[in-house]
């Protein structure tokens, strides 16, 4: 299999090997829709989309289950609405273009800061999915399974870019859909059928049979808490994943604005229609007569539900299959993930904030050594896995709640400026810090809970986690807002001595 990569991510760079570095970061600007497509639903359904979902299915329920896979699509539906245009006509070649382009370079460096980090972070997590996944069914080491794949990936995606990823990504999604449609079938008839498994499930757990939470509380376990919560963190993976500069690569390579908008639309809709068969998997490990050994093991550690449905309940070949499956979505994932991390370091700090003398084919060197260097780093991340996912899950927090004021303001509003830019970011970076950090052993110092304690349902007792002391109050989504809010705000209270820049394109890379 990971030779099949190599040969295709080879035969694809062909297409870069004469062309600049804007044909290795974002394929000439000339990839064709289904390719593109293709492409960016692949990079969405990855390791964390699949274990994820089988995982929230079997340990909490279908509302949590679903959450993560509908919640990338929509983000996908509403950035082809309303963002893909307006990105691809002003062929901007990364995220931090636009923020350059309206704040002004110093202060774009700045708002580089967490998109990389959250990119080489999240490949860092890749990484230890598809170890994890090798040492559950082949027991194999994490070490090797690790090394092997950041190899076979970073080496197709040094030769062709954004031509490799982007056809090896269609041979993976296609590893993805065969791998769970013939698993799934063994699995359900293991279960009974469809119908009866989807039965059982629903008499065993009658409140986390919902696909989405109730209006008001509902028993113990959607109480008005969890039911914010669930609403908090949608949100904050809805809107939070347009700033991704892996999605916004995507949408820079296609052949034009209308070419970018529908790729947008189409991969949204695939990807939600891929959260069924992981979903229907994890509710059927719910159902499954598991030897007590195994169900004790699940329930220690329900990440590993899907590799152990594979392992245990489907023949040995298909267990392969599924296997393909899972490593397709996260290499997928992980050469997109190393390539976005890659064209901002090299273009936006390099090129355009330190080293803007460089030459077309001293660029395209800068590239591939940054992403043989950002391998590297997310490799060795991978080797320390608990600090990886718990900085992955708070950088995607801080993208969330940093990136999306400044890129929704830098596109659509005209009279955005810099003052607006800094005094948004400190505000809601002070915001979401206030609520607290386990990561770095932050206590939360402002008291979310007693401030709006008089307008929660159950009082502010009953908005803080018992067992950690984390407030259950949605500060993430307060610290966005106040960040949308805000930067319009200051900017046209500064206008005078902080005029507003045009947006217009920057030099081509």
């Amino acid at each position: 299999m990971y030779l099949a990569f190599l040969l295709v991510g080879w035969l694809a760079a062909r297409k870069a090997r004469r062309g600049g570095a804007v044909d290795l970061v974002l394929a000439g600007r000339a990839m064709p829709l289904w390719v593109a497509t293709l492409t960016m639903t692949a990079t969405w359904v990855d390791g964390g989309y699949l274990l994820g979902t089988a995982e929230g299915a079997y340990a909490s329920g279908v509302a949590r289950g679903l959450q993560g896979g509908v919640c990338f699509g929509l983000s996908l539906l509403l950035g082809g609405l309303f963002f893909a245009r307006t990105l691809r006509r002003h062929e901007f070649t990364t995220l931090i273009d636009p923020f350059e382009a309206r704040f002004g370079k110093r202060w774009a460096a700045v708002l580089f800061l967490p998109a990389v980090l959250g990119e080489v972070l999240w490949s860092g997590e890749l990484l230890v999915a598809i170890g994890s996944t090798f040492g559950v069914l082949l027991d194999l080491p994490l070490a090797p399974a690790i090394l092997v794949s950041a190899a076979v990936v970073t080496a197709y995606t040094i030769a062709g870019g954004m031509w490799s990823v982007a056809y090896t990504d269609a041979f993976q999604l296609g590893l993805v859909a065969l791998g769970l449609a013939v698993a799934l079938p063994f699995v359900l008839d293991a279960v009974g059928g469809l119908q009866a498994g989807l039965a059982a499930y629903a008499a065993a757990r009658p409140e986390r049979s919902l696909p989405l939470p109730p209006l008001s509380p509902r028993g113990d376990y959607w109480s008005a808490p969890a039911i914010v919560a669930w609403w908090d963190v949608s949100l904050m993976l809805v809107l939070g994943g347009i700033p991704w500069n892996c999605y916004i690569q995507r949408i820079l390579s296609c052949r034009s604005p209308r070419t970018a908008q529908a790729h947008s639309l189409l991969a949204g809709l695939l990807t939600i229609a891929l959260t069924l068969p992981p979903l229907l998997l994890g509710m059927a490990a719910w159902v499954y007569p598991w030897p007590e050994a195994l169900r004790l093991r699940l329930d220690a550690q329900p990440a590993e539900t899907l590799p152990l449905l594979l392992q245990f309940v489907t023949p040995p070949l298909v267990a392969v299959l599924g296997l393909s499956a899972i490593v397709g979505a996260v290499t997928s994932s992980y050469s997109a993930s190393i390539l976005s991390a890659a064209a901002m370091l090299a273009w936006n700090g390099g090129k355009r904030l330190l080293l803007p003398e460089l030459t077309q084919a001293q660029t395209k060197l800068l590239i591939r050594a940054a992403l043989a260097l950002l391998s590297a780093v997310a490799v060795l991340l991978a080797l320390k896995v608990q600090s990886v996912q718990a900085l992955w899950f708070f950088t995607s927090d801080l993208v969330f709640v940093l990136l999306f004021p400044q890129l929704l303001a830098a596109l659509f509003d005209p009279r955005a400026n810099r003052a607006g830019s800094i005094a948004a970011f400190s505000v809601s970076l002070l915001l979401r810090l206030g609520g607290g950090e386990a990561l770095f052993g932050l206590p939360p110092f402002i008291p979310y809970d007693e401030i709006f304690g008089a307008w929660l349902p159950g009082g502010a007792a009953a908005w803080t986690d018992a067992g950690t002391g984390a407030s259950l109050f949605p500060f993430r989504a307060l610290a966005a807002g106040a960040g949308v809010v805000l930067l319009p705000l200051v900017s046209r209270l500064t206008a005078r001595w902080d005029p507003p820049r045009p947006l217009r394109a920057l030099a081509r890379m």
